[in-house]
């Protein structure tokens, strides 16, 4: 036995397909990219201050000495106090000062220089780039910050004096490490975090989602009552069960029509193949003469013509609802096309002692229509209108040009139709007098038809009636802008 190939989809694929997987790891993206903006921005901010600290420092202790060996060169004891004694009362950030002669021979140096710095490599350092702080490295491995600087000695320009400073920055530079240590094991906890809250955010987020789907998929052809609960959604998801529970409701509404357009469908079908197989029973149960088979066989050919124009009108509307129906568009006078309608019916609406007239207007009204759908759609109104006129009445067919649209109007004075019954009036198989629409061999698919036309045709079929007084159809077809 064969075994059939799986087709299921990874565990990871599926994770990363889903709205909250997308979610967590965008909330976790951006905010890992926050926290390192921001703590970045941070160490910047802090490396540049301690860097402009130490160098104000410099140039603070640069300019005190300059000063004195100004105004007080022969003033030892203030030299001794900055270069040798301030020092060593400071004990977290030591710094290292040498006064050197124009011949380079120490004058005043601090105690302990000579132990930390390299004198030599100092000299070499800041010999090119006098006022310029460097950076060095103490014999112990201490980092220190150092700079030079010429100073005159009284107001004698005879006497220049060489100033070399350092300071250990290592309280400095271990606060940097410790901020590093820091950063990395932020990034290293908000790395964890993030998508835990990121997913927990998530899947709490799309919740609604989920219940809607749920909704969504209880919901079947027999159980469309089924609606979505929008309260306690956030306004967005409310829209959207708004609007998903507004596209249930013309569902329901299209099945509802569905089934009594196939209820319909069912009795308008079987009616006149009841009555062909009833004709044919009883022509059959015994022998007959020549006339009476030739009786059978015309009523059937009636039952049969019947039904081949009710299978005709249905599938007409179906092609009708097609999206991708092409229309065969001509330009038309309408007022010709009514007097051509008014012609052929002319001959019936007078046996039936009914005034046939066509009102044309001044002048001539023209339309890109097609021809035969426009022609079928207002032969359906007249032969309507002549059906339920009596004697004495008058149908009138009436074309004005409305600017933007023309407007054909088919009115009669007719048994009109009741209030409660013209809301319905264009629906398939509808009859406002079934049993008179059955005799007479009507279908109750008429006005669907003309208002299936007048859709085609981007246009609008209006009713208007009085019980007792008659009946007006307006369809209102727009004017199409030509070259």
């Amino acid at each position: 036995m064969s075994s059939k190939p799986s087709h299921k989809e990874p565990a990871e694929s599926r994770l990363r397909r889903t709205l909250a997987f997308r979610l967590a790891a965008a909330y976790s993206l951006l905010g890992l990219l926050l926290v390192l903006l921001a703590t970045a921005s941070l160490y910047i901010v802090l490396r540049a201050e301690l860097d402009r600290s130490t160098g104000l420092f410099l140039a603070d202790k640069l300019n005190v000495l300059r000063t004195i060996l100004r105004e007080r060169p022969d003033d030892r004891d203030a030299l001794r106090e900055e270069i040798q004694l301030e020092t060593a009362a400071r004990h977290y950030q030591q710094f290292y000062i040498r006064l050197l002669d124009d011949r380079g021979a120490p004058i005043l140096t601090t105690p302990g220089m000579a132990n930390q710095l390299d004198v030599a490599e100092l000299v070499r350092r800041t010999r090119n780039g006098p006022e310029h702080s460097v950076s060095l490295t103490g014999f112990l491995g201490r980092p220190f910050r150092a700079a030079s600087a010429t100073a005159w000695a009284g107001s004698s320009p005879a006497r220049r004096d060489t100033i070399q400073i350092a300071i250990d920055i290592s309280q400095e530079v271990e606060l940097l490490r410790r901020y590093r240590r820091w950063f990395w094991a932020i990034m290293l906890t908000s790395s964890v975090l993030f998508p835990l809250l990121g997913y927990w955010i998530a899947r709490h987020g799309i919740r609604p989602v989920e219940q809607i789907a749920a909704t969504a998929r209880s919901i079947t052809s027999t159980n469309l009552r089924e609606r979505i609960r929008a309260e306690g959604y956030p306004s967005e998801l409310a829209s959207l069960a708004g609007t998903f529970n507004e596209m249930l409701d013309r569902i329901e509404e299209s099945f509802e029509r569905i089934s009594r357009f196939s209820a319909d469908i069912a009795h308008d079908l079987r009616t006149p193949v009841h009555n062909i197989r009833g004709e044919a029973e009883v022509a059959l149960s015994r022998a007959r003469t020549v006339d009476e088979y030739r009786e059978v066989i015309e009523s059937t050919l009636e039952e049969a013509v019947r039904l081949s124009e009710l299978i005709g009108d249905l599938l007409f509307l179906a092609r009708a609802e097609r999206p991708l129906t092409e229309l065969r568009r001509e330009r038309i006078d309408v007022g010709k096309l009514l007097s051509a309608v008014r012609d052929y019916y002319e001959a019936s609406a007078s046996d039936a002692g009914i005034s046939l007239v066509a009102d044309e207007g001044a002048a001539p009204v023209t339309v890109e229509v097609d021809r035969a759908l426009m022609l079928r759609a207002v032969s359906n109104l007249v032969s309507n209108a002549i059906a339920h006129t009596s004697a004495g009445g008058t149908v009138t067919l009436a074309a004005r040009d409305e600017g933007s649209a023309i407007r054909i109007e088919i009115s009669d004075t007719g048994a009109g139709i009741p209030p409660e019954a013209l809301p319905r009036v264009f629906d398939r198989f509808f009859r406002v007098d079934p049993s008179r629409s059955t005799t007479s061999g009507g279908t109750g698919l008429g006005l669907a038809i003309v208002q299936s036309i007048t859709t085609l045709h981007g246009g609008q079929a209006e009713i208007a009636s009085q019980f007792g007084h008659g009946t007006s159809v307006t369809l209102r077809i727009p004017v199409l802008a030509t070259s």
